[in-house]
């Protein structure tokens, strides 16, 4: 284990990070809104059926649900038990990689609770500035209506839950 880069071995190299790299996966298993919070779950309060977990997690729907506990069990994050029991009983719970990645996600919630209200007040920024620009451009020029959260490249701007 290389001292200076944590779990990483010594065979790790910085000039690696690139489109192809490992650490790029990482971030991948995890883009989805609710496989994050599926594995925090899981990793708190042990194994659950889907419906425990469900009511665990709250405002999720069966079928997101499903669709979450399958990817990370493609990922090799979740384990998927079936019970020969009649009638027939599945559990989920985490592998050993997802496991791992509890405490990486504690440190990002650490960096949310301390830089949150900052990414939110740049969002805010920037889709102000947005909002004037295209104030200003001509009618009908792309970029659509003023009160249209869309950037000059015709992405969605990231508001935020409950922002306007």
């Amino acid at each position: 284990m290389d001292e200076a880069h944590g779990d990483m071995d010594e065979s790790h190299d910085e000039r690696a990070y690139t489109s192809d790299c490992r650490v790029r996966l990482a971030f991948e298993v995890l883009a989805n809104r609710w496989d994050s919070v599926v594995v925090y779950t899981l990793g708190e309060d042990g194994p659950m059926r889907p419906r425990q977990l469900r009511a665990r997690i709250g405002g999720i729907s069966p079928k997101v649900l499903n669709e979450a506990l399958r990817r990370l069990e493609y990922n090799g994050l979740v384990e998927r038990r079936a019970y020969a029991e009649a009638p027939p009983r599945v559990d989920y719970a985490l592998t050993e990689a997802g496991a791992a990645l509890l405490a990486p996600m504690r440190a990002m919630g650490r960096w949310a609770v301390r830089y949150g209200d900052a990414v939110l007040d740049a969002q805010d920024r920037y889709a102000a500035r947005e909002r004037e620009r295209r104030g200003h451009a001509r009618p009908g020029a792309a970029g659509g209506d003023a009160a249209d959260p869309i950037d000059e490249r015709g992405l969605t701007v990231a508001l935020g839950p409950g922002r306007p």
